[in-house]
């Protein structure tokens, strides 16, 4: 596994305690300690934790199987959620969800939107062209 380290002039001090809380992210800072995959993933700070390949590209691959999963997916609403979703962790809830639903506002007129439901109801695989 690799390991996950934390170095406060990189943001640490302050994006830590906000993943895992105030407690443990003095704990993980005041020892410098440097986790393995399997913890950090336990702890919140990372998706997967995959074991390493003789090839040593195990991340690589799984990275790859996470984009074959994205893909396929609505372009315009993929770029929409991610804006509202980095948007809206830095606010207030109130102010978040305002976001999000001016986000979605710009899906709503989409064709890839139309087509998103017309698939749905035909019960088929969606081919969204991110119009």
């Amino acid at each position: 596994m690799e390991t996950f380290g934390f170095v406060n002039e990189r943001g640490g001090t302050q994006r830590l305690p906000r993943t895992v809380g105030v407690s443990i992210a003095k704990e993980l800072i005041f020892a410098a300690r440097v986790l393995s995959g399997d913890e950090a993933k336990s702890l919140g700070l990372v998706n997967h934790a995959v074991e390493q390949n003789q090839s040593g590209d195990a991340a690589y691959l799984r990275a790859l199987d996470l984009a074959r999963e994205f893909i396929p997916q609505g372009p315009i609403a993929i770029r929409m959620a991610k804006l509202a979703i980095n948007q809206g962790i830095e606010v207030d809830l109130k102010t978040g969800l305002a976001i999000e639903e001016a986000c979605y506002a710009q899906v709503i007129p989409t064709k890839d939107r139309l087509e998103g439901l017309l698939a749905f109801k035909e019960k088929r695989p969606p081919c969204y062209k991110g119009e």
